[in-house]
């Protein structure tokens, strides 16, 4: 489940002016000093899988894969993309159908998107990276570890679902998105931008469709994080911990589906170290300290 809702929940005990922070955001994504996703520098297409994706690359170091989010694009993460490329090898894009990837067929499944970025990576001639994804770059980050585990060293996803019904998506969040998805399903003729959007709603009201089974398969580190009021259920962030088998989780308090912003600092911060430092099995009597 992707968009990305603020939802202005404080509590007395950690109480963040969401409104400041909200308009922070959107005034740095309309800065046009802020070079990402539009940088020319560095920026680049390339050929993955039948269509030309867009990619950033910043920095040096291992390689980082951020990938966004539904209807988002690379400066979804101007938060993140400074602080990593400062020790790592940041690789942004924009996915297929999103942003400056523009793909015009009819069909586009998590599956796809995650086989395009396994292609990239070979077109990159990058053997493995670490991946941070958000909400349905979440999913992604996922599928990449399932479908490619040759091609990830560790993940951290944030705000992530494995199903898109009510089990996982909170039924007050469906309805906000069941009402345009609906309208244009049942409009016989649409103009070019609303095929795009019905793809994109697509998405979010039909998939994705992962076992948990699927989880077992994922051998690298994990770190599962989503917000105690994210768009997704707490219960179903930690079921995809509880199944991944080196998995540590995050639950933020006081935070929506915008982890990355809301958190910043100490989203950076948490999943530099989860990278940075080996896995730790914690059992017996390591649970006590």
């Amino acid at each position: 489940m992707a968009f990305v809702f603020f939802i202005q929940f404080l509590n007395p005990v950690i109480a963040q002016d969401l409104d400041k922070i909200r308009k922070d955001f959107e005034k740095q994504l309309k800065d046009s000093s802020v070079p990402y996703g539009h940088n020319n520098v560095t920026g680049k297409y390339y050929n993955v899988r039948g269509f030309k994706m867009y990619a950033e690359i910043y920095g040096e170091g291992q390689p980082l894969l951020i990938i966004h989010g539904n209807g988002g694009s690379i400066n979804d993460f101007i938060y993140q993309i400074p602080y990593f490329s400062k020790k790592y090898k940041v690789i942004i894009t924009d996915s297929r159908a999103q942003g400056n990837s523009a793909d015009s067929g009819d069909s586009l499944t998590y599956e796809m998107m995650a086989d395009d970025y396994a292609a990239l990576l070979d077109v990159m001639k990058i053997d493995s990276v670490d991946v941070i994804g958000w909400s349905d770059g979440g999913i992604n980050a996922l599928l990449l570890a399932i479908r490619h585990p040759e091609k990830v060293k560790k993940l951290a996803s944030t705000g992530a679902n494995l199903v898109p019904d009510t089990t996982a998506v909170p039924q007050e969040v469906l309805n906000m998105v069941l009402p345009s998805y609906r309208g244009l399903k049942a409009k016989a003729s649409k103009t070019p931008a609303e095929k795009k959007e019905f793809k994109l709603l697509r998405l979010l009201v039909e998939q994705p469709h992962i076992p948990v089974t699927d989880l077992h398969k994922i051998s690298c580190p994990a770190l599962i994080i989503g917000g105690d009021h994210d768009v997704i259920k707490e219960e179903h962030t930690m079921l995809i911990y509880k199944n991944i088998p080196n998995a540590y989780l995050w639950i933020l308090p006081a935070s929506g589906h915008s982890t990355p912003i809301v958190y910043k600092g100490d989203f950076n911060n948490v999943v530099d170290r989860f990278f940075s430092t080996p896995y730790r099995k914690i059992t017996g009597e390591a649970r006590f300290f």
